[in-house]
């Protein structure tokens, strides 16, 4: 049987360019890695030589003749969460647009995990993009400490050294409240999501402020998942609350399923509204009221504040994009009761 590799043209090699050059391998990498001077006639065979030869250096080896990998890192606390995928093909793109390449690690949303995992993408790519980093703010001050360039996506640490961007979560979550004090409503149960999220905590704050609205909130603990919401649903009826708010989109598709099971109206009888605008609120067709989160956006902001720090080393301030409000079939003014006629 003929060999499949019978009839292709011999790969050319660094060797192959030195020979037809005249000189030593090793003169042929200082010259394309340009890593030591070498005279300028000697270059000048070697670059002819490559162009007869039709050779092709190869870009991985040459970046670690530089000490470069060509990679950049990027840390997800769940992959299952569709918020990620759309951040994730624009922080691709700006890579690949300055011919780098991508390596994805997921924490599983284990803040414990997240320092070591982070501690072996800085072993293997140049620049390490954190998205939404559920670590204690101490293990992210020892990690920018390591001066390995390093950008924080959705979470702001005062006083850290390390560029990052955000959506406005507080701002996002104050325009679903200023919403539901529109419509009427004035009892607010909100389903937390995980403990140790920043973004979490600024939805919270931005409840918490929501006092000035006139809104009493109860917070009940939940999580990120659409089971999350379905299975701390049943709790909302305890708190009086008119209309419901969720930490994403999936937390509050989840509780929609439950309250229709349990017979309750949405929104006749509870408002409900998400938050983030995710795809899969679109291809359900809910209707969901929600906040969207420029993703896109974020991911590209991202990339090309790790791409300015691997290149220039230079920093800035933190920077907030806003959030926009999209009402929806899944809110109303709450129902009236009367009383009866005596």
């Amino acid at each position: 049987m003929r060999s499949l590799r019978q009839g292709r043209p011999a790969r050319v090699t660094i060797s192959d360019v030195g020979a037809a050059a005249g000189v030593s391998a090793s003169t042929v990498s200082r010259v394309l890695n340009g890593t030591a001077k070498v005279d300028p006639s000697l270059a000048a065979r070697v670059h002819d030589a490559v162009r007869q030869l039709g050779y092709r250096p190869n870009a991985a080896a040459q970046g670690l003749a530089r000490g470069e990998w060509g990679t950049i890192g990027v840390l997800v606390p769940d992959l299952a969460n569709p918020y990620f995928p759309e951040v994730l093909k624009a922080v691709s793109a700006v890579a690949h647009s300055h011919g780098r390449r991508v390596m994805v690690m997921e924490s599983d949303e284990d803040p414990s995990i997240e320092h070591d995992l982070v501690e072996d993408l800085m072993r293997s790519c140049d620049g390490v993009l954190l998205c939404s980093p559920r670590m204690e703010r101490a293990d992210l001050v020892v990690l920018t400490a390591r001066d390995h360039p390093l950008v924080l996506l959705d979470r702001i640490v005062p006083g850290l050294a390390a560029p990052a961007v955000s959506a406005d979560f507080f701002g996002g979550m104050m325009l679903i409240c200023g919403h539901l004090a529109q419509l009427g409503h004035r009892q607010v149960a909100y389903l937390s999501g995980p403990e140790a999220s920043w973004a979490n905590a600024e939805r919270i704050r931005a409840l918490e402020a929501a006092k000035a609205f006139g809104l009493s909130v109860t917070i009940l603990p939940c999580g990120s998942t659409s089971s999350c919401g379905y299975a701390a649903a049943a709790e909302v009826a305890g708190t009086g609350a008119t209309a419901l708010t969720a930490y994403n989109d999936l937390v509050a598709l989840g509780a929609v399923t439950r309250m229709r099971e349990l017979g309750v109206r949405v929104p006749e009888e509870l408002s409900v509204v998400g938050f983030d605008d995710i795809a899969l609120d679109h291809v359900a067709h809910t209707g969901l009221t929600t906040v969207s989160t420029p993703r896109g956006q974020l991911g590209r902001q991202a990339a090309e504040m790790l791409e300015t720090l691997m290149t220039e080393r230079h920093d800035g301030e933190p920077v907030y994009l806003p959030m926009e409000l999209h009402v929806r079939d899944s809110t109303a003014p709450p129902r009236v009761t009367r009383e009866p006629a005596g």
